[in-house]
């Protein structure tokens, strides 16, 4: 094994160190709810030197179930709109921040993933689609996509993109480079 620290995604680490740079000035923590990437955003950020200091953890909330159990999405709005949904996002994010809430404080963000990798297409949406959130003090925001290629590929794209979102929503002059 090398000593090399690119992420296992190619591409994030820029992204990563920018979060947690970003968080780490401002004195905040992050937490993850993950259901399409099953674990590799979290991974991304834990990829990096130092993470610790910010990143609370993830909660892979893969089963639709637990994101109505272990985040407390609306059941209702589960089963009328489904998991691949953008309020559904937004309240895994702004669950994820409560759910992992440390001495009864909750994480200053919240990051979240939700989508179709493929092969299928349940609900009729694409394969491809992808709901992004980010929640913080002041609010949650919210991104939808349609990403290309295998599922490999739409899981990737998610990464990268969550990462991006996430800098931009701190504020210009976050630094990806």
């Amino acid at each position: 094994m090398t000593g090399s620290a690119e992420p296992a995604i190619s591409g994030t680490m820029g992204f990563a160190t920018a979060l947690l740079t970003e968080l780490r000035a401002r004195g905040w923590t992050v937490a993850i709810a993950e259901s399409l990437t099953g674990g590799l955003l979290t991974s991304a950020l834990v990829e990096i030197p130092g993470s610790s200091a910010s990143l609370r953890g993830g909660v892979i909330a893969y089963d639709t179930a637990l994101k109505r159990e272990v985040l407390g999405v609306d059941a209702e709005l589960l089963a009328e709109r489904g998991p691949v949904d953008g309020e559904v996002a937004a309240q895994m994010a702004d669950g994820v921040r409560r759910a992992l809430a440390v001495d009864g404080e909750p994480a200053d963000v919240g990051m979240a993933t939700t989508g179709i990798a493929g092969p299928g297409a349940p609900d009729g949406q694409p394969v491809g689609t992808v709901w992004l959130a980010i929640a913080m003090p002041d609010g949650v925001r919210t991104e939808r996509h349609v990403f290309d290629g295998d599922r490999a590929a739409i899981r990737a794209q998610s990464v990268r993109r969550a990462l991006d979102f996430a800098v931009g929503a701190l504020g210009p002059g976050v630094s990806t480079a």
